[in-house]
């Protein structure tokens, strides 16, 4: 009896769950560095090659550097820090970079306004000049529609496809803090503000 006893607590001992939270300062620190990367316009590109090495040199260093990272994994403290450096995420930045002095002159117009759940939205399709409607709202469904990649992107990037919804969420308050003045956001209320 005894021995049942013994080995009962060692298999309740046994039983560990580990609890992984969402690393909410961490996202919030990541959208504020892909929020200004996108909104930065004329900024230098980090991934830009330096100019003293020629562009083949900094294809092997980068390609060595990957295959470093594939093998010996970075250190890094627990739930620090996200990843925001995947071929996916790279690839929608850049999409958002572009796009956005295409989309500048609508947001100091007032014709799109962000949500409070972090998309765009063409505030009042009828102000919007009869030239630009198609234009504005193409920008707003691909931004949308990257911005939504972007968010399970990064989940995945780091492992947790179901943190999609949280990213979400902390980058809809950091593009909210980031927008600049004059431009329109909704509250959480659903009632439309400027900056």
């Amino acid at each position: 009896m005894k021995k049942i006893i013994v080995l009962g607590a060692l298999m309740l001992t046994a039983c560990v769950t580990i609890n992984i939270y969402f690393p909410a300062a961490a996202a919030e620190k990541a959208a504020d560095e892909i929020i200004r990367g996108i909104q930065e316009e004329g900024a230098p590109d980090a991934t830009e090659p330096e100019a003293s090495l020629s562009v083949w040199q900094v294809a092997v260093f980068r390609s060595l550097d990957s295959v470093i990272n594939v093998v010996i994994s970075p250190a890094q403290a627990q739930g620090a820090d996200l990843s925001i450096n995947s071929p996916e995420i790279r690839q929608v930045r850049a999409s958002m970079e572009s796009r956005f002095s295409s989309l500048k002159p609508f947001y100091n117009a007032g014709f799109i306004g962000i949500q409070a759940d972090g998309l765009l939205t063409v505030r009042n399709a009828g102000a919007v000049p009869l030239q630009d409607r198609n234009k504005v709202n193409k920008l707003v469904a691909a931004e949308n529609a990257d911005r939504q990649r972007l968010y399970q992107a990064i989940a995945n990037a780091n492992g947790h496809p179901e943190w999609a919804a949280q990213i979400k969420s902390t980058f809809a308050a950091r593009w909210v803090s980031h927008a600049q003045p004059g431009w329109w956001y909704q509250s959480s209320n659903g009632s439309w503000k400027q900056k």
